[in-house]
């Protein structure tokens, strides 16, 4: 198992928050998903994965599922960070 860690802007801290999209998305690939938020940058959010597959993200994240499920969060994909534990 490995710890994920991915921060990334979003255009509605709300919208985002309120969204099933990424249980839907990560809990497919048996992945547990925690959210937080940046208490001084209402637009910066982040997610701590525990993610059984690394190869099997790597690949989901570049499926057209992928880049519905982070629009419809309102997610801004260029913000996007992904750090992993070592």
């Amino acid at each position: 198992m490995t710890t994920v860690i991915a921060h990334h802007e979003v255009e509605d801290r709300e919208r985002w928050l309120a969204s099933s999209k990424r249980e839907e998305f990560f809990g497919g690939l048996g992945i547990s998903v925690r959210t937080f938020l940046d208490p001084e940058n209402p637009s910066r959010v982040a997610i701590l994965m525990e993610v059984p597959d690394m190869e099997a993200l790597q690949q989901a994240l570049q499926t057209p599922e992928a880049g519905e499920a982070m629009q419809h969060d309102g997610v801004r994909p260029e913000t996007l960070v992904v750090l992993t534990e070592t």
